[in-house]
């Protein structure tokens, strides 16, 4: 009978002759191996104006993006008109069918709901064909030319729009495709999506429905990452995967998408029954919607990966036979170093449960061995729980502090320059870990934690299986490798090399597939949200346990002086990410301060009641920054005088009324039958606006049917007053037509007409910001709204 294992060989999976020597060996290879997953994420270096003419190249795409966001150009402005003229003349020069559908259409997705009823607008989308020799199908490259009322767009979206101007060139100088091409470049995204529906729904060339490629941009830099895709999407991820030079996405980022209610011109193409890809760059989002977002602020590395994808896989699209792209299940997908990893659906659960198998027999494997007790299994495991609770609250913690020192944060997605906070919240995520492991270890020992980590991935992964299938990788495989290195180390020599190999190999798997889910996390959800990151970071740090494990002295059996300075070494990790955590935060506050090139957010709007001559000045901070606080005293709620703002509550303070008129409500004809009156109205704008309302005073009447410029619209009605409501983006001069069949309540129906421009510079009792304090990047930022009741 062999002889029985040590204390120390009770508690490890590998003790090897060299401890020192095999931590350093181990540690390397997981660095050389992170730092090959990240580097795999940068984006291209961006190729001068004079590279070959079959390829993309940002040099030559940048100047339309200066031509596109040289100034603001909100949808139905003069200079949204200039914009478009110059896309016309382009892509007209490029020799392909060119056009502009121009007509009224209704919102999708769920924008504006806020804003008290069914919005339209407006659109007038530029459209360009490229016809195919045999075609099986339709490619439509998306991006939309509009930008917000606060920021000029560069990245949002001159970036799509430019790189869609530069595919098509380089598209029209090579062989023609076997499918047809369709570039649209859509107006009115940025207000209701209302360009992309308006294409979607109605133009001919959508009837045949195809494959969609939509461009966007939430930020200034960093990688391009294919975030959503239609339904059953394994056939479009094998092309992404084979025809973008640079793929980078994640069935994760897919199924939190889903999850979120966010839209951008893809949601549209969905609606109507479109298959296809939504690809964005998210990082620098703290210049998103505001003056910051001009061509200068743009990463051209950015540009290129946009266009290095999008041209490949347009190439693609346009070759293979397009006739069934519903694979009918969804791929699992990431990056890995060199390409992309995917695998089918129908995997998902069964991996789940074998990964889940496999941690099971491991523990029943190293207990008969005699490497663990039943109840150090248990302990292992419960234990485990706590670093997983611990560092996500830990970080959302950290953030709180850091607002409440820097209150502007909390009206950005992200800080000017989030690095330092980032990293501050990794060290502290590896703070909560190596603390809780120097002071479980000794106690329960380490191969009981190591199963115990795998255990916690191995049921999360099934519980991911079950209801994000899409994200279930990230527990599943890691829990997977680590059980396999498990039973490889308890069925062979402890002190050989086999186990410092196998859980190596491991911890690789466990940062190839998270460690780029860690990074990504951060731009996509912001700091506000840092304590997903700091999750996938612990369990990033569970999965490789067993090489965290190294980095301490060799478990049990220390006594007195070795036991002191076993403890005092097993703590200097902790010390170590602990203090990075408090230094980093620190480096982070002094580095990013506000200043002229990086000013604080505010919020202000102006309101005037044209019929009283009653005039507010209106923010949406959370807690007024110094500058706004001189307008505003307290909160009110407007929804029962401008109900086009909507129904939030508000920071409110009195203002100077400006002789501005309110929109006119002419009365075109006015009929009666059956008890049920009928209005046909015309709202004209008095003054050049960026969207006009009309509000119905329910309680006086009831709206049967309703119709916006000769088009239908659902009768909503909300709570309040106001009950029903249209909102018309970039109305036209000429006035809009609205008709209304109504069941009166009282012998005269109140409505309410409301419209919105931008700009507070020329109002009585505005003070110019100082140069450190900007704009919020918001839909209302800096609107001045004018609004009238008229009974009729």
């Amino acid at each position: 009978m062999g002889a029985s294992p040590s204390p120390a060989a009770d508690r490890a999976f590998c003790r090897p002759p060299r401890r020192p020597l095999a931590a350093l060996a181990a540690l390397v290879a997981l660095l050389a191996v992170g730092a090959g997953a990240l580097l795999d994420l940068r984006p291209p270096a961006p190729r001068p104006a004079d590279a070959p003419a079959g390829e993309f190249s940002a040099g030559r795409a940048y100047p339309h993006v200066q031509h596109v966001a040289g100034r603001t150009h909100v949808a139905g402005s003069p200079a949204n008109d200039a914009v478009r003229a110059h896309l016309e003349a382009v892509l007209r020069g490029l020799g392909l069918e060119t056009e502009v559908q121009d007509t009224v259409a209704e919102e999708a997705g769920q924008l504006s709901g806020a804003a008290g009823g069914t919005t339209l607008a407006r659109v007038r989308n530029v459209v360009a064909r490229l016809s195919g020799t045999e075609p099986t199908g339709t490619v439509f490259l998306v991006a939309h030319y509009d930008a917000v009322q606060t920021g000029p767009g560069g990245n949002d979206d001159g970036a799509g729009v430019a790189t869609i101007l530069e595919v098509a060139r380089a598209l029209t100088n090579g062989p023609r495709p076997r499918n047809d091409v369709v570039f649209v470049l859509t107006d009115a995204e940025e207000a209701c999506l209302c360009g992309a529906s308006a294409f979607a729904a109605d133009h001919p060339l959508a009837a045949g429905k195809g494959v969609v490629l939509n461009l966007e941009a939430r930020g200034r830099t960093g990688p391009v990452i294919m975030f959503e895709t239609s339904p059953e999407n394994a056939a479009l991820v094998d092309v992404f995967g084979r025809a973008a030079p640079h793929p980078v996405g994640t069935s994760f980022a897919v199924e939190v998408y889903r999850a979120l209610p966010n839209d951008t011109d893809f949601t549209a193409f969905l609606d109507e029954g479109f298959v296809g890809l939504n690809s964005a760059y998210l990082d620098g989002g703290a210049i998103y919607h505001t003056p910051l977002d001009t061509p200068a602020s743009m990463d051209r590395a950015s540009l290129q990966h946009h266009g290095d994808n999008a041209l490949g896989l347009a190439r693609e699209f346009g070759r293979i036979d397009l006739g069934d792209l519903r694979a009918g299940h969804d791929a699992t997908y990431f990056p890995i170093p060199g390409g992309l990893a995917r695998y089918p659906g129908w995997l998902v659960l069964p991996l789940a449960l074998l990964a889940l198998a496999g941690v099971v027999v491991l523990g029943w494997l190293a207990r008969r061995r005699g490497r663990v007790t039943g109840g150090r299994l248990a302990a292992g495991f419960a234990l485990t729980l706590v670093p997983i609770v611990v560092a996500p609250v830990g970080a959302q913690v950290l953030w709180a502090a850091v607002t409440a020192i820097r209150p502007g944060y909390a009206e950005l997605l992200d800080p000017y320059r989030p690095t330092w906070y980032r990293l501050a919240v990794l060290a502290l995520a590896a703070a909560v870990l190596f603390a809780w492991y120097a002071l479980t270890r000794r106690r329960v020992g380490p191969a009981a934690l190591a199963i115990g980590g795998l255990g916690w991935l191995a049921l999360l992964g099934v519980l991911l299986a079950i209801l994000v299938p899409g994200g279930a990788y990230l527990a599943t495989l890691p829990a997977l490798a680590g059980a396999i290195a498990g039973l490889v180390a308890v069925t062979t020599r402890l002190d050989g090399p086999l186990p410092v190999i196998a859980v190596t190999l491991a911890g690789a798997v466990a940062v190839v597939v998270l460690l780029p889910t860690v990074v990504l996390l951060f731009p996509a959800l912001g700091m506000a949200m840092g304590g997903v990151a700091a999750l996938f970071a612990v369990l990033l740090g569970l999965a490789a346990l067993p090489v965290v494990d190294l980095l301490h002295p060799e478990a049990g059996g220390q006594r007195g002086m070795v036991a002191v300075r076993a403890r005092r070494l097993g703590a200097l990790p902790t010390g170590a990410a602990a203090l990075a955590a408090v230094v980093l935060a620190g480096v982070g506050l002094a580095v990013d301060r506000f200043d002229a090139a990086h000013p604080a957010p505010t919020h202000l709007m102006y309101a005037l009641d044209a019929g009283t001559g009653q005039a507010r000045w209106l923010s949406h901070e959370s807690a007024p920054q110094p500058w706004t606080d001189g307008y505003v005293d307290g909160k009110i709620s407007v929804a029962d005088d401008f109900p086009g703002i909507g129904r939030d509550e508000l920071l409110g303070g009195p203002a100077q009324a400006a002789t501005l008129p309110a929109p006119r409500l002419d009365v075109l004809a006015d009929t009666t039958t059956a008890g049920e009156r009928t209005l046909r109205l015309r709202l004209t704008p008095q003054r050049q606006v960026r969207l006009a309302t009309l509000h119905v005073d329910t309680s006086t009447a009831t709206v049967r049917s309703a119709q916006v410029a000769g088009r239908p619209v659902p009768v909503e009605v909300r709570e309040g007053r106001w009950g029903f409501g249209v909102v018309f983006h970039a109305p036209p001069t000429e006035g809009i037509e609205i008709t209304l069949t109504v069941e009166p309540k009282a012998a005269q129906i109140a409505l309410r007409a409301m419209d919105a421009s931008d700009g507070l510079d020329k109002l009585p009792g505005f003070r110019p910001r100082p140069p450190d304090v900007g704009i919020a990047g918001s839909h209302t930022s800096e609107m001045l709204a004018v609004a009238r009741t008229y009974p009729l």
